[in-house]
């Protein structure tokens, strides 16, 4: 199965996550299939803490890719953020 979730990176105590497609055997930081977007959860108000390609996002969904929780709930606040 495809899955959408998050990927960490950064350093120990400033996490940087990328959001990627990935098949759900490989471990979460391993090889992915496309990265989508990033995460940044300590992002200052003038940085940019969260984007997401929406088209890139539509199409794998298309193809039947599940979202984690997490990338659920990111994916509506990129959403609420756009709309606004």
């Amino acid at each position: 199965m495809v899955v959408i979730r998050l990927s960490r990176g950064g350093s120990k105590g400033r996490p940087f996550f990328n959001i990627v497609v990935a098949d759900k055997r490989v471990r979460r930081d391993g090889r992915f299939i496309e990265r989508l977007g990033f995460y940044n959860p300590t992002a200052k108000e003038s940085e940019e803490g969260l984007r997401i390609a929406q088209d890139r996002l539509t199409y794998w969904k298309s193809v039947g890719a599940q979202a984690s929780p997490t990338v659920d709930r990111l994916i509506k606040q990129a959403a609420a953020k756009q709309a606004a």
